[in-house]
C-alpha cells in the first residue's frame, strides 16, 4: 500500500499527476517507484528485474506523451509494473498475479492505459503499426503510438516483419528499444552483437553527442541547419557501420543510444522526438534490475525470483525436502542421455534456465543451442539437424510452441523427422495467466499426422520417455507441467524403453472408469484413495493412457465394455484433447456410454495459484472425487 512514506508517489493517481511535477523531481519519483516494486514483489512473487530496469523510461514516457490518448504498447509486458503503478493501479499493485487481482501483463480489459494485451514477445511493433495507421485513417494526426521492445524481443522474426512494414510506411510510430542485453537469460545472436557494437562505438557516440546538442540547441525548435545536419548524422552512421545500420536500412530513423536511466535527459529527448513525424527508433541502454544491486548482479535469478528477503536477496523457501520440478528432471536426464549418445543435441528458444536445458549447456556447449526468441526457427532448425542424422530435443514452453505450429506441420511432421519436443509448462501454469497457460498442446498436436504425443504421470515416466525418444524415428512430443513431481527419491539408476501407444491400469474397479493422461492422473489417484479411506463399497477403475497419440484402443475398449460410466480427466482444453479422442473412439466403434469430460473449459482461464485454478476448472482431487461419487 502506498502511504505517506512515498511523498511523491502518494500524489500520483494517473499520468496527468506526473505532469504536475517539475522535471527535477522525477528522479526522486523513480526511486520511490523502484522501492515500492521491491517492497511488493519480495512478498508477492512476480517479474522483478525487467520492471526495475524501465522505471525511468516509464516515467519519461508518461511525462511527455498524453496516455491513454497516445497508444503505449509494452512488448511481452512483464516489465509493465511501473506503468501499472502510474496508471491508477498503485493501491491494487499488491494483488498482482493473484486470483481476481491485477494481471502480470498489460490487459485491455483491465485499464484504458493498456492499449494492447501482451504476454508473448515480438508482437508490439506490428500492433503499434496497426494502431498508428488507424489513427491516420481516423484523422487523428496528433495521436502518437509508442512500442517499447527489448533487445531480446526485437530479434524475433515477427519484430522484423513489423519493422519491415513500418519502415516503408509513413506511420507516426516510435519504437523504443530497451537494450539491457538480457531477456530471461543473456541475449544471444548476431543482433545482440550488433547492438553492442552500436552502444560501445566511442567514435560514433562522441560525434553523436556533439551533433545532438547542435541539432537541438533549442528545446522548442531544431537548429536552422537541422535538415542538413540530420543528413550528416545519417552519413556518419553509415560511414562508421559501413552501411550496416539495420534500422536506418529498414527505413526507421534511428536515434541513440542513450542512457535509459537518466530520466531528465529522456524527457528532453522524447519531447523532441514527439515532434518528429514518421517511423523512428529510439535506442536506450538500461540495466535489468537497476537500483537493487543484488538483482543487477544476479539478473537471471531475479527475472522472477519468487519470494525473497529484501535485505539479503536470499529466497524464502520451505526447508522440507521437496520433489523436483519436472523441468529439472528434464535437464538432468537429457544431460545423462547426451553422455551416451553423441547424436543428441539440445535446442531452446531463449529459455535455457526456464527449461533447465542450461544443465546440458554447461556440460556440452557445442551440442546445445539457445537460438533466441525465435520459436519458428527453433523448430525448423531442429528439423534440419534431424534430417542429417542428429537427435534434436527441442525444449520449449507449451504456450510458445504455438508460435511454431506451421513449422511442426510443414517442416517436421510432413517429412516425418525425428524431432523430440520437450513441452514444458503444459496445462495450467498459475500466476502468469491466460497468455502462458499451456492449454492447447494436446489438442493442437493430436491432429498432426506422424506425431506421437505422450504425457508422463510422474517424473519416473518422464525419464523413460526422454530415453525412449532417441530410438524413435518420427516426431515425438512429451508434455509435462510446471509442477513439482511426486517423489523425493526420483533418480532412476537405469531407464526403460516405453512401448509407444501403450497405457496402463492403475486401479481396477467397477461401474466407473476414469481415463486420464499426464500429471493430472495423480489427482485422480488422490480422489480414489479418499474413497478407499471411506471404505467405499464400489471403487472406480483408473486408466492412465500415457499416450494420447497413438492411443491405446485396447484399454479404451476394456474401459467402455466393462463400465457403465466414463470420466476423462486432462490438464488441457476439453475441446480436441483426451475427452474428444475417447468420444471419437466410442463413436467409431459403436460403444455407447455416458461420458463426462473434465478439463480446461472452452474459455481463457485467468491467473491465480495452480490449486485455485485446478479448483476453478473442476480438475482438482476434490472435484474429481465428487464426480466419481456422484456416478457411483
Amino acid at each position: 500500500m502506498v502511504d505517506s512514506r512515498y511523498k511523491l508517489l502518494s500524489k500520483i493517481d494517473c499520468p496527468a499527476d506526473i505532469k504536475k511535477l517539475d522535471v527535477s523531481e522525477l528522479p526522486a519519483l523513480c526511486d520511490e517507484i523502484r522501492r515500492y516494486i521491491l517492497e511488493v514483489i519480495s512478498c508477492n512473487p512476480g517479474h522483478l528485474g525487467s520492471s526495475l530496469g524501465v522505471v525511468e523510461l516509464t516515467v519519461a514516457i508518461h511525462y511527455v506523451f498524453d496516455t491513454p490518448y497516445d497508444n503505449l504498447i509494452w512488448d511481452v509486458g512483464h516489465q509493465a509494473y511501473p506503468h501499472k503503478i502510474l496508471t491508477g493501479r498503485k493501491q491494487e499493485f499488491d494483488t498482482i498475479r493473484t486470483l481476481d487481482g491485477l494481471s502480470g501483463f498489460p490487459k485491455i480489459s483491465e485499464s484504458e492505459y493498456d492499449a494492447f494485451g501482451t504476454g508473448h514477445a515480438s508482437t508490439s511493433i506490428s500492433a503499434a503499426l496497426g494502431m498508428a495507421i488507424a489513427a491516420a485513417e481516423n484523422g487523428e494526426e496528433d495521436r502518437n503510438t509508442i512500442a517499447v521492445i527489448g533487445d531480446g524481443s526485437i530479434s524475433g522474426g515477427m519484430a522484423f516483419e513489423g519493422l519491415n512494414n513500418a519502415g516503408a510506411s509513413k506511420a507516426n510510430l516510435l519504437v523504443i528499444l530497451n537494450d539491457n542485453g538480457i531477456a530471461i537469460d543473456k541475449s544471444v545472436g548476431a543482433i545482440k552483437d550488433y547492438l553492442i557494437k552500436i552502444s560501445t562505438s566511442t567514435s560514433y557516440n562522441r560525434m553523436r553527442d556533439r551533433l545532438w546538442k547542435f541539432l537541438f540547441s533549442s528545446r522548442k525548435h531544431p537548429s536552422p541547419n537541422y535538415y542538413v545536419l540530420r543528413q550528416i548524422k545519417r552519413n556518419l552512421k553509415f560511414s562508421i557501420f559501413k552501411n550496416s545500420n539495420i534500422f536506418e536500412s529498414l527505413g526507421m530513423r534511428y536515434f541513440g543510444p542513450v542512457d535509459g536511466h537518466d530520466v531528465v535527459n529522456l524527457v528532453a529527448i522524447l519531447t523532441r522526438l514527439k515532434k518528429i513525424k514518421g517511423p523512428k527508433l529510439f535506442h536506450c541502454i538500461t540495466v535489468k534490475g537497476k537500483g537493487y544491486t543484488i538483482a543487477e548482479q544476479n539478473q537471471v535469478r531475479f527475472h522472477a525470483p519468487g519470494k525473497f528477503d529484501l535485505e539479503t536477496g536470499k529466497p524464502i523457501a520451505s526447508t522440507v525436502p521437496q520433489p523436483p520440478k519436472y523441468q529439472d528432471v528434464f535437464g538432468e536426464t537429457i544431460t545423462k542421455l547426451a553422455d551416451t549418445n553423441n547424436k543428441i543435441v539440445g535446442i531452446t528458444p531463449a529459455m535455457p534456465s526456464g527449461t533447465s536445458l542450461s544443465k546440458m549447456m554447461e556440460k556440452y556447449p557445442d551440442r546445445t543451442f539457445d537460438v533466441g526468441i525465435s520459436e519458428e526457427h527453433a523448430v525448423t532448425f531442429a528439423a534440419g539437424l534431424a534430417a542429417r542424422g542428429m537427435k534434436p530435443y527441442c525444449a520449449i514452453y507449451s504456450t510458445f510452441l504455438q508460435r511454431g505450429y506451421d513449422q511442426i506441420i510443414h517442416d517436421v511432421a510432413l517429412q516425418n523427422l525425428p524431432v523430440t519436443f520437450c513441452i514444458d509448462r503444459a496445462g495450467l501454469v498459475g500466476e502468469d495467466g491466460p497468455t502462458h497457460h499451456g492449454a492447447f498442446d494436446l489438442a493442437y498436436l493430436r491432429s498432426i499426422p506422424n506425431m506421437i504425443v505422450a504425457a508422463p504421470l510422474n517424473e519416473l515416466d518422464l525419464q523413460d520417455l526422454l530415453y525412449t525418444a532417441q530410438f524413435v524415428d518420427s516426431p515425438y512430443a512429451i508434455r509435462y507441467p510446471r509442477s513439482k513431481g511426486m517423489f523425493i527419491d526420483w533418480r532412476k539408476p537405469s531407464y526403460d524403453k516405453v512401448e509407444t501407444g501403450k497405457g496402463r491400469v492403475l486401479n481396477r474397479g467397477e461401474k466407473v472408469a476414469v481415463i486420464s493422461i499426464g500429471h493430472i492422473g495423480n489427482a485422480v489417484e488422490e480422489a480414489i484413495n479418499r474413497l478407499k479411506e471411506e471404505d467405499a463399497k464400489v471403487l472406480p477403475s483408473h486408466y492412465d493412457m500415457l499416450f494420447l497419440k497413438p492411443i491405446d484402443e485396447t484399454l479404451l475398449r476394456e474401459a467402455c465394455e466393462n463400465h457403465q460410466y466414463i470420466i476423462t480427466v486432462e490438464d488441457g482444453t476439453v475441446i480436441g484433447g483426451l475427452g474428444s479422442a475417447v468420444l471419437e473412439f466410442m463413436s467409431d466403434n459403436n460403444l455407447s456410454r455416458p461420458l463426462t469430460r473434465l478439463g480446461i473449459p472452452d474459455k481463457f482461464i485467468e491467473h491465480g495459484t495452480l490449486p485455485q485454478l485446478y479448483k476453478l476448472c473442476h480438475i482438482d482431487a476434490a472435484a474429481i472425487y465428487l464426480k466419481i461419487k456422484e456416478m457411483i
